[in-house]
C-alpha cells in the first residue's frame, strides 16, 4: 500500500511538472509570435496569439485542481511541499506572462504607421532576451537547478536596459514626429509589457531557487555589486 501512494504521489508530481511544462511553452510561443506578428503587421495572427491565450488560462485551473488535491490527499512535506506549492504559484505567474504577450498582440493591432517608427527596431532584440528567460526558467524549473535560475536573475538587468532605451528612444521620436504620438504610445505599451515578461521570469526563477534549495535567493546569491557595496 504505501509503494503504492508514493508511486501515485510520484505520478501526480510527474504530471503537475507537465502542466507547468506546457504552460510554459505555450507563454513562450505567444510572446514570439506576438512580437512577429507586430514587426510583419499581421493582424491575423496577433488574433491567433489573443485566442490562444484561453488554452494557457485552462491549464492553469489544472495545475490549481491538481495541487490542491495532491496537498489535500497527500499532505506532503519538506522538499516535496516546496514542490507543489513552487508549482502552484509558478502556474500563476505564467498566466500573467500569457498576458502580456496577448497584451503585446492587441497593442500590435492598434498600432498605425508601424514601419515608421524606428525604436520598432529594438522591440525584437528585447523579445528574445524576454522569451529566453522564459525558456531558461522552466528549464531551471524542470532541472531543479538554481545555479540556472540565478543566472536568469542575472539576465533580467539587460531587459530594463532595453526598456530604458526603447522609452529614451520613443521620446525623442514622440517630439519629433507629433503625428506618430499614439502608435509610438502603443509601442510604449508593448515595451514595457516585456519589460514586465522579463520580471515575472525572475519571479519565477526566486521560487526555483528556493524550492531547489530551501532558501531564498540573496543579493551576494545574485552577484549584486550594489548589495556588496551597501555591506
Amino acid at each position: 500500500m504505501v509503494e503504492h501512494t508514493v508511486k501515485a504521489f510520484d505520478n501526480e508530481i510527474s504530471q503537475l511538472r507537465g502542466l507547468i511544462a506546457e504552460m510554459g511553452g505555450l507563454a513562450e510561443v505567444a510572446i514570439r509570435d506576438a512580437v512577429a506578428a507586430l514587426v510583419s503587421h499581421d493582424d491575423e495572427a496577433a488574433g491567433v496569439v489573443v485566442a490562444g491565450d484561453a488554452k494557457i488560462d485552462a491549464l492553469e485551473a489544472e495545475v490549481d485542481r491538481l495541487a490542491v488535491r495532491i496537498i489535500a490527499l497527500r499532505a506532503p512535506m519538506a522538499d516535496d511541499l516546496r514542490e507543489v506549492i513552487a508549482a502552484l504559484k509558478i502556474s500563476g505567474v505564467i498566466e500573467r506572462i500569457g498576458d502580456y504577450a496577448k497584451n503585446i498582440a492587441k497593442a500590435g493591432r492598434k498600432m498605425e504607421g508601424r514601419a515608421k517608427i524606428e525604436p520598432l527596431t529594438l522591440v525584437p532584440a528585447m523579445a528574445d532576451i524576454a522569451q529566453g528567460m522564459v525558456r531558461d526558467v522552466l528549464n531551471a524549473y524542470g532541472a531543479r537547478d538554481a545555479v540556472l535560475a540565478v543566472e536568469v536573475i542575472r539576465r533580467d538587468e539587460k531587459v530594463d536596459n532595453f526598456y530604458d532605451s526603447i522609452f529614451r528612444n520613443l521620446v525623442a521620436h514622440m517630439m519629433e514626429n507629433p503625428a506618430t504620438i499614439s502608435s509610438a504610445a502603443q509601442l510604449l505599451f508593448v515595451a514595457r509589457n516585456l519589460e514586465r515578461i522579463g520580471d515575472h521570469a525572475t519571479n519565477i526563477a526566486e521560487m526555483v531557487y528556493f524550492a531547489a534549495t530551501g532558501e531564498y535567493c540573496s543579493e551576494r546569491d545574485r552577484g549584486d555589486s550594489a548589495g556588496e557595496d551597501e555591506q
